[in-house]
C-alpha cells in the first residue's frame, strides 16, 4: 500500500484511491513559508493514521521528500512492529542550507538535524538515490553495510508515443526546433537560468511543462521572451507524447553544491528512455552520467545558453544519434525493471532478517503492505 498526499504534484489535481494506493488529506499551501511546513505536518498526521489502519505490514518504506514523511513511516513501523527502511531523496536539512534557506546555527536546523540522525539510527537500511550521498551518510554515523544505492530509472517500453511525431507536434504547437523542460517549477530547479538562456538563443523554442511554487513568477518573467511557452502539468501517461514531439530535453538545477553529488533526477532518465537528447547544467553525478552515456550536452551551471545553442545548431542526424545513445544506455544499465528487482531483493533481505515468526518466506512482488511518501 502506497500512502501519499491527495494532491498530485505533477498535475495539480486530486488523486483518487486505487488498489494499492491510498491518498490522504493534506493542508494546501503556496510558496515555501510556514504553510508548507504545516502541509508536511498534516501529511505526517494523516499518513500515520492511514498506515495504522492498514493490515499489519511486512515492512514500512518511508521516502523523504521531507523528513516528516520518514517520521510517519517510523511511527507506523514501530507501532505495527515491522522493520523500517528509509529512502533518501533529498538530504535534509543540508539541502536547505546549501540553497540559502536555512542557517546551520539556527534552532530549526538543529531540530531537523536531530530528526535526521534519529531516523538514520532506526532504519534497518537507508536507500540512497545518488552515489555521492554514501560518504555524507557515513560521516553522520550510518554504517556502510546499511546503505544501499538504488537510483531512479526508466524503461523505454513505457515511452512509446500514441501517435506519429508530426501529429504530436501539431497537437502541442511545436513549429520549430523545440527544447522541453518537464518537471517541478520550484526554487531548486533554477528555471530563471533557463529563461535567461532561452532569451539568448531565440532560434530555439523552449517549452516548460509542469507546476510549482515559482511558476506564476516565472510566467511573469517570461512575458517578453517570445520563444518561451508554459504548459499545464500533464499525467505521466501523456509524457511519452510530449517528449516524442520535442527535439531536446532540458535538465536544469540551481547552482547548489549538494546537487553535484546528491541528486537522481527522474526527468533525465525519462528523457533517455524516450530517446531524447539532453541538455544539463548540473556538473557532477548528472553531468558524468550524461557524458558517459553520450546522451547529450553538459554545460556549466550558468551557461545553459551554450547548451541550447549547441542543440539549435546540431543536425537532425546528430540529435537522433545522441538520443539513441541515451535510450540504449538506460535500457542496458538502469532500467526501471532492473532497479525494482534490486529494491525487491533488498526489502526481502530485510524482512527475512527480522527473525519474526512467519517471515522466513521469500518476499514477492506486491507483498509490501505500507509505504509512506
Amino acid at each position: 500500500m502506497v500512502i501519499a498526499g491527495r494532491l498530485n504534484m505533477a498535475t495539480g489535481q486530486p488523486q483518487r484511491a486505487e488498489p494499492g494506493f491510498r491518498p490522504v488529506a493534506v493542508t494546501p499551501y503556496r510558496g515555501n513559508g510556514l504553510g508548507r511546513v504545516v502541509n508536511w505536518a498534516s501529511y505526517a498526521v494523516t499518513a500515520t493514521a492511514a498506515g495504522l489502519r492498514q493490515p499489519r505490514p511486512d515492512l514500512v518504506y518511508g521516502s523523504s521528500p521531507h523528513l516528516l514523511a520518514g517520521v510517519s513511516g517510523w511511527i507506523v513501523a514501530t507501532i505495527r512492529r515491522a522493520p523500517f527502511v528509509l529512502e533518501i531523496r533529498d538530504l535534509w536539512p543540508q539541502v536547505l542550507v546549501d540553497m540559502g534557506k536555512l542557517s546551520e546555527s539556527s534552532l530549526t536546523y538543529r531540530v531537523l538535524e536531530r530528526v535526521e540522525l534519529f531516523l538514520y539510527r532506526r532504519a534497518r537500511r537507508v536507500v540512497i538515490m545518488a552515489p555521492g550521498l554514501r560518504s555524507m551518510l557515513e560521516s553522520k554515523g550510518v554504517e556502510p553495510e546499511r546503505i544501499a544505492f538504488i537510483p531512479n530509472a526508466a524503461d523505454p517500453a513505457d515511452f512509446v508515443p500514441s501517435a506519429s511525431r508530426d501529429e504530436l507536434r501539431r497537437r502541442y504547437g511545436f513549429n520549430r526546433r523545440t527544447a522541453v523542460y518537464a518537471g517541478a517549477h520550484g526554487p531548486a530547479n533554477g528555471l530563471d537560468l533557463l529563461l535567461c538562456a532561452a532569451r539568448a538563443v531565440p532560434e530555439l523554442d523552449v517549452v516548460l511543462v509542469g507546476s510549482g511554487v515559482d511558476k506564476p513568477r516565472l510566467q511573469a518573467s517570461a512575458q517578453n521572451i517570445r520563444n518561451v511557452r508554459f504548459l499545464d502539468p500533464v499525467p505521466k501517461t501523456e509524457m511519452p507524447d510530449i517528449l516524442h514531439a520535442a527535439d531536446v530535453g532540458v535538465h536544469v538545477l540551481a547552482d547548489v553544491e549538494l546537487f553535484r553529488a546528491g541528486v537522481s533526477p527522474n526527468k533525465v532518465f525519462d528523457y533517455m528512455a524516450a530517446g531524447l537528447p539532453i541538455i544539463t547544467n548540473s556538473p557532477g553525478v548528472v553531468g558524468d552520467l550524461v557524458m558517459g552515456a553520450g546522451s547529450g550536452y553538459v554545460v556549466a551551471p550558468g551557461d545553459l545558453a551554450h547548451g541550447l545553442g549547441q542543440a539549435a545548431q546540431a543536425s537532425p542526424a546528430e540529435l537522433a544519434k545522441v538520443g539513441a545513445a541515451g535510450r540504449r544506455w538506460i535500457q542496458q544499465s538502469q532500467s526501471r525493471t532492473a532497479m525494482s528487482e534490486a529494491l525487491a531483493r533488498l526489502l526481502a533481505s530485510v524482512v527475512n532478517d527480522t527473525g519474526a515468526p512467519g517471515k522466513s518466506r521469500p518476499l514477492n512482488e506486491g507483498d509490501i503492505s505500507c509505504r509512506v511518501d
